[in-house]
């Protein structure tokens, strides 16, 4: 098993389907939880406007190891979540619907 690995998700949410993305974000991280893919720590959500006003999402949780996103691919109760979340999606300003760069924490130097 590899370390954990911490993802920004970046969701471009239509402005039509907020509240209904928001209802089924709630349910993203236990079900993600509840499988063994993501850490025991609590996601972290935003929400936030593009320049056309558009609400842009972002959600920022850690995935138990580099495998747990392929094998959440595989899951029925991990897709039960995903593909209505694609729905109340939508590809902006040439960007695609999500976007999921993976990062790290980094410690700046004092003074």
């Amino acid at each position: 098993m590899s370390a954990p690995e911490t993802v920004i998700a970046i969701y471009r949410v239509r402005a039509d389907q907020e509240a209904a993305f928001f209802a089924i974000l709630a349910k993203h991280h236990p079900a993600l939880h509840g499988v063994g893919l993501v850490t025991d720590e609590p996601p972290v959500v935003y929400r936030g406007e593009e320049k056309d006003g558009q609400p842009i999402v972002f959600e920022i949780f850690t995935w138990k190891d580099g495998d747990a996103a392929n094998t959440a691919h595989q899951l029925p109760e991990v897709m039960a979540i995903w593909e209505p979340m694609g729905e109340m999606c939508e590809e902006r300003g040439g960007k695609p619907k999500f976007e999921f760069p993976h990062v790290e924490r980094v410690t700046l130097p004092v003074g």
